[in-house]
């Protein structure tokens, strides 16, 4: 230990050359050895023949003691380096071993070296609600399962699998759409017990919560303190935080409220090697250098493990207002949008498209009446934080005044609940249907009826009788565009969908739209980034990648494609 302690002290660029001149005349010499103890025992003198393989029995132990040790102090020493500065040296040597562990370690190694530093409790069995992921599409084969139920935990697992380039994959409440908390080896990363309700702050009208906060459970904890989250989407009652954070959930209320990257104050997060960054203070001003927080909203866990946030509460509408129309086009959806923005302004919480079929799939499942009979519908939201007795008739004024008639206005909470009713069960009603392959998309809001008119008969020519289910957040902008294929009940539509997807993503990009609104990309879309996004920002996300996790251990092979 003493004798590494000198060479800690010697100047790191000189120590680099040796090292890895050392490990290489040792590697040389094993095979040398080898290759003459293959020669045929005539041409090698008895002696000489047992002398090799006395030597080959002492180097093998030596080879195996020295280049664990060798490559962990060589590691250090390039952690120093790029501390000093020197980061051009320091990512060509990191280059030399990236992204291959340098001695991998069995599942039976990694559960004794864990358990040396984790409770028994934060190992936990890899059970089937882990393993699959929401669509049943794929199943993940980690390692290990590890569950931590501290930060300090967190970031012990994080530098143990730095040091040992072990490959981590975090999760929350597993109800990602994208396969972006898939893997096939290493640790996957549970968050689910990091669950606190950290604190709650009147003045600054915030929250500070945990990780594996539910999404339900955070909206909770608001509502007792007489406040309000407005994050809410169909998989509240398990979706965490955490998730919500690293996709940049957006959901039902992103018009007036924003999405999540609009509802983060501040964020804890443990990076690759193990240090935790806090900036946890609900600061509403605050123009010190970069925003940080904003790398690991949308990242998909491949930056870091985020283990907290704070976060943005509202007052509590004391006002609403509901209300379902039925238009005949698609163009009439967004000029309605456009006069209820004009005229209700910062009231207008929710505008929900909702297509015919979505809505006779709704009906059907949810045994609740068709509000109207139209081609295409439209579920308007209203609330004010201060009581307003008539918001109800203005609405209603509104509406008929300009003349959209065939609507109907909700006229208790019963009511309003069937109308929601109908438009969240529209995912679970889609399933008769079999397997879709699923398109979570976003165009201008002008682009909208554009998108929609071409991309249908685009589809219909090339797939006869696909079945299209269309829904979403017009007030933003975001659609969901699931496509049945006929006669495909089962997981074999996806066979076709490269050829779906190339339809529906060339009409996007032909209306200036994007792949991925709020579910993320994960696997299954990271390969269509070059198409919305130019090389020179690939390349920089990449730096950025690798400069928080040079041995590219956090959550591999998600987002980002290869800029080969």
């Amino acid at each position: 230990m003493a004798v590494l302690i000198k060479l800690l002290k010697l100047p790191h660029l000189l120590l680099l050359k040796p090292l890895l001149l050392l490990l290489k005349l040792l590697h040389l010499l094993l095979k040398l050895l080898l290759l003459l103890l293959k020669l045929p025992k005539l041409l090698l003198p008895k002696l000489l023949h047992l002398l090799l393989k006395l030597l080959l029995l002492l180097l093998k132990p030596l080879h195996l003691l020295l280049k664990p040790l060798l490559l962990k102090l060589l590691n250090n020493i390039l952690l120093n380096i790029r501390k000093a500065g020197y980061h051009c040296v320091s990512c060509f040597f990191t280059s030399l071993t990236h992204p291959f562990p340098t001695f991998p370690l069995t599942a039976m190694h990694l559960h004794d070296r864990f358990a040396e530093f984790l409770s028994a409790s934060e190992i936990i069995e890899a059970t089937p609600a882990l393993l699959n992921d929401q669509r049943r599409r794929f199943v993940s084969s980690p390692d290990i399962v590890l569950q931590p139920n501290s930060v300090e935990s967190v970031q012990k697992i994080m530098r143990f699998c730095f040091e040992n380039r072990i490959r981590v994959t975090p999760q929350g409440g597993n109800t990602g759409l994208c396969g972006a908390t898939v893997t096939t080896e290493g640790v996957l990363l549970n968050l689910s017990k990091l669950n606190r309700i950290r604190d709650i702050n009147l003045a600054d009208n915030s929250m500070t919560v945990e990780a594996g906060v539910i999404l339900q459970n955070a909206q909770k904890a608001a509502t007792e303190a007489g406040r309000l989250f407005p994050l809410s989407l169909a998989s509240e009652g398990s979706c965490q935080i955490g998730g919500n954070i690293a996709c940049n959930a957006g959901g039902l209320n992103v018009l007036r409220y924003g999405s999540m990257r609009d509802l983060v104050l501040g964020l804890e997060v443990v990076l690759p090697n193990g240090e935790l960054v806090s900036h946890l203070q609900p600061l509403h001003k605050n123009t010190t250098g970069y925003d940080l927080r904003h790398l690991f909203i949308g990242s998909e866990g491949t930056l870091g493990i985020i283990t907290a946030a704070t976060l943005k509460l509202f007052a509590q509408p004391k006002t609403k207002a509901t209300a379902w129309v039925g238009l005949d086009d698609i163009e009439s959806a967004v000029s309605l949008l456009t006069a209820v923005q004009g005229y209700f302004a910062e009231r207008l919480t929710s505008f929900e498209l909702i297509s015919r079929f979505a809505l006779d799939l709704s009906s059907e499942f949810s045994q609740l009446k068709k509000p109207a009979d139209a081609e295409w519908h439209i579920l308007i939201e209203l609330a004010d934080s201060v009581p307003d007795a008539g918001l109800d008739e203005k609405l209603a004024e509104f509406l008929y005044q300009n003349g959209w008639e065939n609507s109907i206005l909700a006229q208790s909470e019963q009511e309003r609940s069937d109308l929601w009713t109908l438009r969240e069960n529209i995912s679970a009603s889609q399933r008769k249907l079999g397997t879709s392959i699923k398109h979570d998309i976003a165009v201008p809001i002008a682009q909208v009826a554009a998108f929609v008119r071409q991309c249908a008969p685009a589809l219909e020519t090339h797939f006869p009788g696909i079945q299209i289910v269309c829904f979403g957040h017009l007030g933003d902008g975001s659609l969901h565009y699931n496509t049945f294929l006929p006669n495909v009940l089962s997981n074999e539509a996806y066979q076709y969908e490269d050829a779906v997807n190339t339809i529906v993503y060339e009409n996007i990009l032909a209306c200036h739209g994007t792949i991925a609104a709020e579910h993320g990309v994960g696997i299954i879309k990271k390969h269509w980034l070059p198409r919305v996004r130019t090389q020179a920002e690939l390349v920089l996300m990449h730096a950025i990648k690798n400069q928080l996790d040079p041995y590219g251990i956090m959550n591999p092979d998600k987002l980002l494609p290869s800029l080969d």
